[in-house]
């Protein structure tokens, strides 16, 4: 580039000199390169002498004549030239060599530094063998480029955007292979490209299809989402209380349900809808939930506006009216083929809270989905993770195949894209696991979750954990005398086990045991509990904190326990890509379950409620059993997961 600019620069300079000299002859009369006048006509040079001269009014005309016999030699000049003029003109010729000096001189430096350049230029194989590769500068220019290019305003809670060229682009590995958007500001929302660094590397690849349609749906959601002119038009469509045709923005509105893991599970499960439907999707975020994430999508909001034209939240229920279900039985609406947009409703709303252990029925038939694509407004309500049921659909298998080419990462890299802890939450996380967690030399995460429907004793649970543990070894071994300890070995292991329960009973009865015993390893046991809350509050926005911040704790374990039909325990083995170990439910009539726990084949969570799928057959399938990678759950007999 700089021997491009340095030619570019010396072969202008000498076009300029040039017309120069030429434009000075031509002022002066001065003769020309090959010993004429500029502006002489041959014919006229070696011709008579009254053309030229005449009236006196030409550049070299005098009044007479020039010389009669046409000799070069002994001719006279077309015309006197002013002793003035002459004299201007050599001062002006003096210049121009003291120029052509300086001229020179900078010719001269100009060669060395390309000279340096052309060296350093072939040197550069050498350095590169030398160093093995290491250098990032390529990818990091990139990032840095496509930083400035992509940035715009803040948004939301950790929502800015990074545009400040002096700010140090983000590194591969914190933006998760592409995963993420490198085009925030890190200091909005440190969580975002910190937290996987306290996780081991994800075991599944990132497919690159996924990142690209990420970064489509990205630009679609700024380009529709609140605030723009076209989210304005399509909230001037839906209070008309009329659907259209063919608008350019379409929505999905998610509405929560039940506790802080329900609600990350089916959100995630919404957002993987959306991107299959080509839908912008807006959360409504109660009070008791702000402040726990940031945003996830550059340049824009997820949270729907506080004037959105529907407020009567209460009617999103199962009976309501406007459920599609219902909406179908009281021939509302119709779901044949030909339907036509202009006659649904404004919107349509979906129920996809488990009751009586299944989802709603339609929902996930074919001809059902076609109708529900006609609606440029559509509710959805869910407590459930109901991915495994959109893979159940032959209309969105290849588009599923493409995204997630190892099934069971799905919400392991949705949940890593969506959910970043706000800058509060990311404290109390940071704090701890420096604190109590950064030194060990292996984490095991124990989360024990105690259900109303599924009592258990304290003794009960307490001896199916030590169960699990020594089936699996999981935790060390208690020895029966003190291990000999060399002075001059390594230092001694150090195990922490992180235990997130309700209740302080489990924490207080383990660490005395170890405190008590030794192991028979001569390994330390580091016991930790973060809180312990006694009772659910997920209406407390300082309980929902604390929730999240254990979540993301156990998420950075090395291996973990999690209680049966537990979605804070999927969402966090889930986060951190883990086969957990499941402590079953005891069987029908039963204290103790047997086996203790089970080692779970994959990674994804559990959908408790399988849809019916019954669709224009009218009988009832098992979902299981309609294609391989669908199956039934290790903790939840009649659930389907994801499977590899």
């Amino acid at each position: 580039m700089h021997v491009n600019i340095y030619i570019s620069s010396l072969l202008s300079r000498i076009v300029k000199q040039k017309r120069s000299k030429e434009n000075r002859a031509r002022k002066w009369g001065l003769p020309g390169r090959w010993g004429r006048s500029i502006d002489a006509d041959p014919a006229i040079a070696s011709g008579g002498r009254g053309e030229a001269g005449g009236g006196g009014g030409d550049r070299g005309g005098g009044g007479g004549g020039g010389a009669g016999d046409g000799d070069e030699a002994d001719a006279e000049p077309a015309g006197p030239i002013d002793r003035a003029a002459a004299a201007a003109a050599a001062a002006e010729e003096e210049e121009e060599a003291e120029e052509e000096k300086k001229r020179a001189a900078w010719r001269w430096a100009a060669r060395r530094e390309m000279a340096m350049v052309v060296a350093f230029l072939l040197s550069l194989p050498l350095l590169v063998y030398l160093l093995g590769g290491r250098w990032s500068g390529s990818s990091a220019v990139a990032t840095s480029l496509a930083s400035r290019r992509d940035g715009d305003e803040a948004i939301g809670a950790g929502g800015s955007i990074n545009t400040s060229s002096t700010t140090s682009p983000i590194s591969e590995d914190k933006l998760l292979d592409g995963l993420l958007s490198p085009v925030f500001d890190e200091q909005s929302c440190m969580s975002r490209y910190r937290s996987s660094l306290y996780r081991k590397p994800s075991p599944f690849p990132l497919s690159p299809y996924l990142t690209k349609r990420l970064r489509t749906y990205e630009a679609y959601h700024k380009r529709c989402g609140p605030n723009t002119r076209r989210y304005r038009r399509a909230i001037k469509q839906l209070k008309s209380g009329r659907n259209i045709r063919e608008m350019e923005c379409k929505y999905v509105v998610w509405y929560p349900c039940n506790g802080l893991g329900n609600r990350m599970l089916t959100l995630a499960s919404t957002f993987l809808y959306a991107l299959l439907t080509n839908r912008v999707l807006l959360t409504y975020v109660t009070k008791e939930s702000q402040n726990l994430f940031c945003e996830p999508f550059p340049g824009s909001s997820w949270l729907l506006p506080s004037d959105f034209p529907i407020q009567d939240t209460y009617n999103f229920r199962k009976d309501a009216p406007q459920s599609y279900v219902n909406m179908l039985r009281n021939k509302m609406i119709d779901n044949s083929v030909d339907v036509s947009a202009e006659s649904l409703p404004a919107y349509i709303y979906l129920h996809l809270e488990q009751f009586r252990l299944r989802l709603e029925n339609n929902i996930f038939c074919e001809d059902d989905q076609l109708t529900l694509g006609k609606f440029n407004w559509m509710i959805l309500k869910s407590d459930s993770y109901f991915v495994p049921a959109l893979f159940l659909m032959p209309s969105y298998e290849e588009e599923l195949r493409r995204l997630f080419p190892v099934k069971e990462s799905v919400f392991h890299h949705l949940g890593r894209y969506l959910f970043h802890p706000t800058n509060p939450v990311w404290g109390i996380i940071s704090r701890y696991y420096e604190a109590y967690l950064a030194k060990a030399d292996e984490k095991l995460g124990l989360q024990i979750r105690i259900f109303p429907e599924a009592p258990m004793s304290f003794e009960d649970m307490y001896d199916q954990i030590l169960a699990c543990s020594r089936k699996e070894k999981l935790l060390p071994e208690i020895g029966t005398a003190e291990p000999f300890v060399n002075s001059t070995s390594n230092k001694t292991k150090v195990k922490a086990i992180l235990i997130t329960s309700l209740y302080p009973g489990y924490y207080e009865k383990l660490k005395s045991m170890y405190y008590v015993n030794p192991t028979a390893t001569g390994e330390v046991v580091a016991m930790y509990q973060p809180s312990h809350e006694e009772l659910q509050h997920t209406e407390a926005q300082n309980h929902n904190q604390k929730a999240l911040a254990e979540m993301y704790l156990l998420s950075y374990c090395d291996n973990v326990v999690m209680s049966a039909w537990s979605t804070f325990g999927y969402v966090a083995h889930g986060l951190a890509g883990l086969k957990p170990w499941i402590l079953l439910r005891p069987g029908w009539m039963q204290k103790k379950a047997d086996p203790a726990c089970v080692r779970s084949m994959s990674v994804e969570p559990c959908l408790h409620s399988p849809p019916n799928l019954d669709c224009k057959a009218k009988k009832d399938v098992d979902a299981a059993t309609l294609v391989p990678y669908v199956r039934h759950c290790e903790d939840v007999s009649f659930g389907l997961k994801l499977f590899s």
